[in-house]
């Protein structure tokens, strides 16, 4: 069992890399319509194509993560490499330079773009160093937990006090408002990477064979558990990134009070219930089983908030189950990916961490936010949403439909998808016993 300073450390990796990301993923989208001044259509369609652009460098991550053999070891030095990077990178996509309207498209994309990329190395160093960080399951789902928890920490700050310190940095003023609070997550970060770094040692890596650059794919094949954990992730994605960024829309035209946002964004802290009861879980229901109960649980949250109306205190009820079952959703695909490292290794000979979780953890999370960003800002232009106005009926049941329906619809579809993981959870004991034996 790992020390509780290596479960803490592991725990600052995503609690450093949520208190940015989270807040690119859930303010962004605000940010550029009502204070950087572009237009919904324009934001729906930037977001759409930077985050697919930008997607597929979490391969190339990937790729780079594996075939890194440094003293500090594969996974653990891009946390000290990138974390400067990645801090100054996103307060550069939350400045609004007073340039014109077309420029601001260009470099806009460019800013997001770049912050995404390294926000990739940060995502799958995170990931990737799991299976390095221990060989037993157990742990393996301990530490998971921790770095969950931790990230869920970083959601919290970032989701709860984001527009109160814009509000109070910038006096008025949203533009300095937002730069000044983004430089101030970005100094805690750089201390969290950085403490990370000297407190984490990765194991695993000795013995492991040098390979071509593209070699690691080779552990993608015939490796199906990683192929539905992958389309599961990504709906999951889509669902999550629609019912954050939509938070502030729904309050403020559909509820008609902008102040409940930190208040009802404070409440995603009960992730962190969800969070702690997956080693319980899922020693019960299995890892599977465990996924598809928080998937399950987000969808009747969303759904009850949709039913209690306008009734603040069942809003709250409802909200809050739906956060503990997106806490447990969000968390499982992390752990469960190192299971697929596995499977991969034991069918094709080629232990491909790097790759593997690449794509089941940062492509999932770019493709499906941008995905998720996409469509429900689609529906708002189809549905004539005008920032800053009064909005019309239709305008405001377009809202309703990116913040209510399409979470639900996508959460159910990826619960769906996870039935068919079952039946190679099964398999994972013998898996393991076989690895054991080719070491041997």
């Amino acid at each position: 069992m790992k020390k509780l300073n290596d479960k803490l450390a592991y725990s600052f990796t995503d609690l450093s890399g949520n208190l940015l990301y989270v807040t690119m993923s859930t303010y962004i989208m605000y940010f550029y319509t009502d204070v950087f001044g572009l237009s919904v259509g324009v934001v729906g369609t930037l977001l759409l194509v930077t985050r697919l652009i930008d997607g597929f460098d979490a391969p190339m991550w990937g790729m780079i993560i594996d075939k890194t053999n440094s003293k500090y070891g594969k996974s653990r030095p891009y946390f000290l490499w990138l974390a400067f990077p990645f801090a100054i990178s996103v307060i550069l996509v939350f400045t609004t330079p007073d340039i014109s309207t077309n420029f601001k498209i260009v470099y806009a994309s460019i800013t997001y773009i770049v912050a995404n990329i390294i926000y990739s190395g940060i995502q799958t160093s995170i990931t990737s160093i799991l299976p390095n960080l221990s060989n037993n399951d157990r742990t393996r789902l301990t530490l998971n937990s921790f770095r969950m928890v931790g990230g869920n920490v970083g959601n919290f700050i970032a989701v709860t006090f984001l527009l109160p310190l814009v509000a109070i940095l910038g006096q008025g003023n949203d533009k300095l408002g937002f730069v000044l609070t983004i430089s101030l997550f970005g100094l805690v970060v750089v201390m969290l990477l950085v403490y990370a770094f000297f407190n984490l040692k990765e194991i695993n890596i000795g013995n492991t064979k040098k390979m071509k650059f593209w070699e690691g794919f080779k552990a993608i094949k015939g490796n199906w558990p990683w192929i539905i954990l992958i389309v599961a992730n990504v709906f999951f994605w889509v669902a999550q990134t629609s019912r954050n960024s939509m938070v502030v829309y729904y309050f403020k035209y559909n509820m008609g009070d902008e102040k409940l946002v930190p208040f009802i964004n404070g409440i995603s802290i009960l992730q962190v219930v969800g969070m702690i009861f997956i080693v319980f879980l899922s020693s019960k229901i299995k890892k599977t089983g465990t996924m598809i109960l928080g998937l399950l649980l987000a969808s009747i949250g969303q759904l009850g908030v949709y039913v209690a109306s306008e009734e603040l205190i069942y809003i709250v009820i409802f909200w809050s189950i739906g956060c503990i079952g997106s806490g447990i959703a969000v968390s499982m695909p992390f752990a469960m990916l190192s299971d697929t490292v596995d499977y991969g290794e034991w069918k094709t000979k080629i232990r491909a961490s790097g790759i593997l979780t690449a794509i089941g953890s940062a492509f999932c999370i770019k493709f499906g936010s941008g995905i998720g960003g996409f469509l429900p800002s689609k529906i708002m232009e189809f549905t004539n949403y005008s920032p800053g106005e009064k909005q019309s009926e239709l305008s405001l049941l377009g809202i309703q439909w990116g913040f209510i329906w399409l979470p639900i619809i996508t959460f159910v579809l990826a619960s769906i998808i996870m039935l068919f993981y079952f039946n190679y959870e099964k398999k994972e004991y013998q898996i393991k016993q076989a690895l054991k034996l080719r070491e041997e």
